[in-house]
């Protein structure tokens, strides 16, 4: 379990559906420009099950993780936007053959006893504001962060070059690492429309290493003014083996993970 996150008259609703028209046949090409100074709060949520085989026996246990994290874009150029972001909360219920658990970072006083060790994995992150900068293509300049619950990398997503219209289609590629495991993941989104206020992309992806395998697809607005997600829903199935006093414990997980961005 330690290793296991949204009237107008008709002669004006013409005018925007004409204005709209002519965003779209534009097309938009993505770019970080984060708001320098201003501050913002990414909320996600994860209800995700989790299937272990042990002895041959499968267990089942129902999860729901919520994360507050607060992120500000401290400098702001044409090349790069350097963030400084930390987690704020994190709230956590398990369900396991009728027993119920429970973590809340800001009601310690909640979490259930069960679950007072093995909470060092989300308490080290807390409250621990790090600093990471992204060039003007969502690429991560430097050393990554090792904030394992980061939500930031959510939020920005590398951009492709060249303008973008509807039906465009591009694709990334990169390292992530959860509790000292390395594993890459591989997306191609593709714009399912385009207007002022977002430009709506769907994807699938896949992720692969020798301890972790799985898959997600869903779907993202990103503000086109800033380059960054407003708001996401990911659906995933990811599975890798946990060894454990000698014993091999094949693990499955099935989530969705919704994120929005104020």
């Amino acid at each position: 379990m330690k290793k296991t996150i949204r009237k107008i008259v008709p002669a004006m609703l013409v005018l925007v559906a004409l204005t709209t028209l002519s965003f779209m046949a534009a097309g938009v090409t993505l770019r970080l420009q984060p708001k320098q100074g201003k501050t913002c709060t990414i909320t996600s949520k994860v209800n995700a099950m989790t299937m272990i085989e042990v002895q041959g026996q499968t267990m089942n246990m129902s999860q729901t993780i919520d994360i507050r994290q607060s992120y500000i874009a401290k400098e702001v150029t044409n090349e790069q936007s350097t963030f400084e972001t930390q987690i704020e909360a994190i709230k956590m219920n398990m369900s396991q053959m009728g027993m119920k658990l429970e973590y809340d970072s800001e009601h310690p006083e909640k979490t259930s006893p069960m679950l007072a060790g093995q909470t060092s994995e989300f308490e080290k992150d807390l409250k621990k504001p790090v600093t990471i900068t992204y060039d003007a293509m969502g690429k991560i300049v430097g050393d990554d962060t090792n904030l394992d619950m980061n939500q930031l990398s959510n939020v920005i997503l590398e951009m492709p070059e060249e303008e973008l219209t509807v039906g465009s289609k591009w694709n990334s590629k990169k390292t992530q690492t959860v509790s000292n495991t390395d594993f890459e993941v591989n997306m191609e989104y593709t714009v399912t429309a385009i207007s002022k206020k977002s430009v709506d992309v769907s994807f699938t992806g896949n992720a692969e290493s020798t301890e972790i395998t799985g898959t997600y697809n869903g779907t993202a607005s990103i503000d086109p003014q800033t380059g960054m997600v407003i708001n996401s829903t990911t659906k995933s199935n990811v599975s890798m083996t946990l060894n454990e006093q000698g014993m091999s414990m094949p693990v499955t997980v099935v989530g969705t993970t919704t994120i929005e961005v104020k």
